[in-house]
């Protein structure tokens, strides 16, 4: 049992999420690694151009975010995102967090990144504010999304600067529980969420994110953190609930999806439960399985994740949410 634990340990310090994973890179975008200087600190990241890129046309943005332990340079071939940015046009950020981690909020984690109260969060917003100066970038069409501690930071960036991003996608996440006992009056944000209803690392019912005993900060329940969202969106009207059955299945696991649509500034939230899922990222790929079932939970491959979250995507900006806002206060 010793010998178990200290495996495990070693997997959350250097292998969980995405530290083993092949593909750095893709082979349809360009890829620079990049160093920035912001608050006494050098920071990296990733920089994707797709092929479409030629300095003329406004391209949206999406930062991309990895998990504890994890680095940005895996985030576009684990997620497939490289694909859809080839195809669509979309410019990717993968930053990466203070010592392989993000200050998304959670307190008593053990990790520099929360202890030093790392500026995330000026450091995603200053990192964008230099690349919509030096590429074409549609500001109105800035998007966020990240895997488990990348899908918090996600939620912290769509509180405290609402009005930089469109929306967000956080995967495998849950509100940190300090940020659920604040009163937020920032812009309404739409939102894609996805969760496994078994993960055995971010508890779907919250409580402390653990990887064996070791205990990472304390999360509300992702049901709590979805109807957080939908309140903070002013949400009216009750949630459509469809289950989504799949007639050859991969992975035998069913997903629900629960949609809020009378939103304010059209701020709509879509939530998808994986039953029985992991903590994983949804996908058809080998790539979806990074880790063993036993530590991570079951993959689910009946559904890509970034397809969903693109589609999602492409139905919000800005412009169009504060134009839906103007247009309904008129009449």
């Amino acid at each position: 049992m010793l010998l178990f634990g200290l495996i495990l340990a070693f997997l959350l310090d250097f292998a969980m999420p995405l530290f083993s994973l092949p593909s750095d890179a893709s082979e349809t975008l360009k890829m620079e690694e990049r160093h920035l200087q912001f608050a006494g600190l050098d920071r990296t990241y990733v920089l994707y151009l797709p092929p479409t890129y030629d300095g003329k046309k406004n391209l949206p943005l999406l930062f991309l975010l990895h998990g504890g332990g994890g680095i940005g340079k895996r985030m576009v071939g684990f997620t497939g995102f490289d694909q859809i940015a080839s195809k669509e046009g979309l410019i990717i950020v993968c930053p990466n967090g203070y010592e392989r981690h993000w200050n998304c909020g959670r307190e008593n984690t053990g990790y520099k990144a929360h202890e030093k109260k790392i500026d995330d969060v000026g450091f995603i917003s200053f990192l964008l504010s230099s690349l919509t100066k030096e590429l074409k970038v549609d500001s109105s069409r800035v998007y966020v999304s990240g895997i488990s501690n990348g899908a918090m930071m996600s939620y912290r960036l769509g509180l405290e600067i609402p009005d930089k991003i469109a929306a967000i996608a956080p995967v495998v996440g849950a509100l940190p529980e300090p940020f659920s006992k604040l009163s937020w009056t920032g812009r309404p944000l739409p939102a894609i969420i996805i969760n496994g209803t078994k993960d055995p690392l971010v508890p779907f019912n919250g409580g402390d994110v653990h990887f064996y005993r070791r205990k990472l900060g304390r999360v509300i329940s992702v049901p709590q953190t979805v109807e957080f969202w939908a309140k903070h969106n002013k949400c009216n009207a009750s949630p459509t609930v469809t289950e989504l059955h799949f007639d050859h299945s991969k992975s035998g696991l069913n997903v629900s999806k629960t949609e809020y649509k009378s939103c304010c500034n059209d701020a709509d939230i879509e939530f998808y439960a994986v039953e029985g899922g992991g903590h994983t990222w949804p996908r058809d790929s080998r790539m979806a399985q990074y880790l063993p079932a036993a530590v991570i939970g079951k993959a689910c491959r009946d559904i890509d994740a970034s397809v969903l979250i693109w589609d999602f995507f492409k139905k919000h900006s800005l412009s169009a949410n504060l134009s839906q806002s103007s247009s309904k206060q008129e009449n």
